[in-house]
């Protein structure tokens, strides 16, 4: 232990004197900023939920603090890059109200050098974020959602999703031309998914050219063996190019319909609960199905994924250089205003650009990285203007 304290010593020791300052400077607005948007965030979007469930649903006070510990990571990563921004401003518009920054720059030392080390704090964060975004955070809101379910009794299983819909691509058979057209084959809807089963289950049939089917069954079980889908207690409608129609009742009937609605079934719906390779995964499967809005939803939840840690060190440019700079010194109240107004608009323009993103309206990829792009470009223009 005493040789690590000592390596850890000499290793900031080795950093120069002007960057342990700043680091020194820097460390505890940052850390004050984390916890106090940490405990805003989840005062609002966590704690006051949770106490209208413990009041009108009767929801115990030890599930309630389980969830409420399980939801803080998720709450963290939001506030990383909010805190960057936050500390960045406040710690340098101080600096530069005391005219230490000016000081600095009558020694010969530019904007440039006087911000590395927010922006080497603003790299780390980068790398912390993520590491949590896709480890830790999908894991813990997926435990935060069994255990309330469990505390409300709504359901004892980690695997009860909703509304499940897949739809499946394939060929349709045209018997009068003999030919095979391309096209939606199969439309599946489920009720919910429990206990390894598919509940009130809905599936339209459109392989056959002319012909319509519709099975409606209580229940549908994969069965891996046979690679068929096994329902029960239903019924059976055919609809034929002429009009007429038959129906069959069954207690158990085998479908063969493919794999990939259990697939489905399998992820987490909600795009917080998936770590990147279950958004990869998740994106193959809806662009197989032919659902395009999920899967250029699952686009975007990929690029978020990136972008959202980014934004730590596209703040931390941001943030110093603004305070930095000579036309926009403020003290710290300012600098506060700037920092939240600044977080506002960022947040803002992702969202407005992410539903953009999901709706087609631009190229996901485009709709993600957008902001943080131009954010960096005006963090990049500020810093080449910052000793002007």
């Amino acid at each position: 232990m005493k040789r690590f304290s000592n390596f850890i010593i000499s290793k900031w020791r080795s950093i120069p004197i002007l960057d342990r300052w700043l680091f020194q400077e820097l460390l505890p607005t940052f850390l004050f900023a984390v916890s106090a948007l940490t405990v805003v965030s989840l005062s609002v979007g966590v704690m006051f939920d949770l106490v209208r469930k413990i009041v009108e649903s009767g929801l115990s006070l030890k599930f309630a603090l389980h969830v409420f510990f399980l939801k803080l990571p998720s709450f963290l990563v939001l506030s990383f890059p909010m805190a960057i921004l936050m500390a960045t401003l406040l710690t340098f518009s101080r600096l530069s109200s005391n005219s230490e920054v000016k000081a600095l720059k009558s020694l010969g030392i530019s904007t440039k050098r006087i911000i590395i080390s927010s922006l080497i704090l603003g790299l780390l964060m980068t790398s912390i974020t993520f590491i949590f975004n896709d480890l830790i955070v999908p894991s813990a809101n997926k435990n935060a959602e069994a255990v309330l379910r469990k505390g409300l009794g709504v359901s004892m299983h980690s695997d009860y999703i909703e509304d499940i819909i897949y739809s499946r691509i394939g060929k349709i058979s045209d018997p009068y031309s003999n030919k095979e057209l391309d096209g939606v084959t199969h439309l599946f809807y489920a009720k919910k998914f429990q206990n390894k089963k598919m509940v009130d289950v809905t599936v339209l049939d459109f392989s056959r050219f002319g012909y319509k089917q519709m099975l409606v069954a209580k229940n549908a079980l994969w069965n891996e063996i046979d690679s068929s889908w096994e329902f029960s207690n239903g019924e059976i409608l055919t609809i034929s190019p002429d009009g007429g129609s038959t129906t069959i009742t069954f207690e158990d009937y085998t479908y063969p319909l493919d794999s990939g609605l259990k697939k489905i079934s399998d992820l987490p719906k909600n795009p917080r609960y998936m770590k990147l390779s279950d958004a990869y995964r998740a994106k193959e499967l809806y662009k197989l199905s032919g659902n395009i809005k999920q899967e250029r939803r699952m686009k975007v939840s990929i690029q978020e994924k990136f972008t959202l840690p980014i934004a730590c060190l596209v703040f931390s440019l941001i943030g110093s250089t603004l305070a930095c700079t000579p036309n926009t010194r403020s003290n710290q109240s300012k600098g506060f205003v700037l920092s939240i107004l600044l977080i506002i608009i960022y947040y803002i323009v992702s969202f407005v650009f992410s539903s953009l993103g999901i709706s087609g309206s631009i190229s996901p990829v485009f709709a993600t990285w957008f902001p943080v792009i131009g954010s960096l470009s005006g963090g990049i223009y500020l810093l080449n203007n910052a000793d002007n």
